[in-house]
């Protein structure tokens, strides 16, 4: 499926000004940019081609692999011309961190929160970067790839001999 016209020109548009790796797949139009740029693509977009909503917000772990170790992912949407384009960053798995696209979309408030608290990825600029989803004491970040999981078996019919032999209980 080619893609329209409409974003055929934000993104010959966005790559006379940036440096951006445009991609297509199934109909859906991402860019891949610079963790130095992202503010400035944001504000590109919202202002010049109407993406004023901050549909999604997330990051991607690679770990083990650490450059770049994480991709910050934004999905923005157009509502008056029905367009939704990606943006992924690349950020480095030593002292992640990246510009806070807040002032441009407020949305983003929670949603850099989050990606704080879950990832450990550091939003410079952030107003009040502070855990949203953890105590405020967690050590840690759940979900990095190599966060300790610490679980317990889950105890089916056809292992709970198994889990019972192997459980910790209290010793007399």
């Amino acid at each position: 499926m080619a893609m329209n016209n409409k974003l055929e020109n934000i993104s010959s548009n966005l790559a006379e000004h940036f440096k951006v790796e445009i991609l297509e797949f199934r109909g859906e139009t991402s860019f891949i940019v610079s963790r130095e740029d992202i503010v400035e693509i944001c504000r590109t977009l919202r202002d010049e081609f109407g993406f004023t909503f901050l549909e999604v917000m997330t990051a991607v772990d690679y770990w083990p692999q650490e450059e770049p170790r994480f991709h910050v992912v934004y999905w923005l949407y157009a509502i008056e011309g029905h367009l939704r384009v990606g943006i992924r960053v690349p950020v480095s798995g030593i002292s992640p961190s990246m510009p806070s696209v807040v002032e441009l979309y407020a949305n983003a408030n929670w949603r850099e929160r989050e990606i704080w608290d879950m990832f450990g990825i550091h939003f410079e600029g952030h107003p009040d970067l502070r855990r949203i989803l953890m105590p405020h004491d967690w050590q840690g970040h759940p979900l990095r790839k190599d966060y300790p999981l610490g679980y317990e078996e889950v105890q089916f019919s056809f292992n709970a001999e198994e889990i019972d032999r192997d459980k910790p209980y209290a010793k007399e």
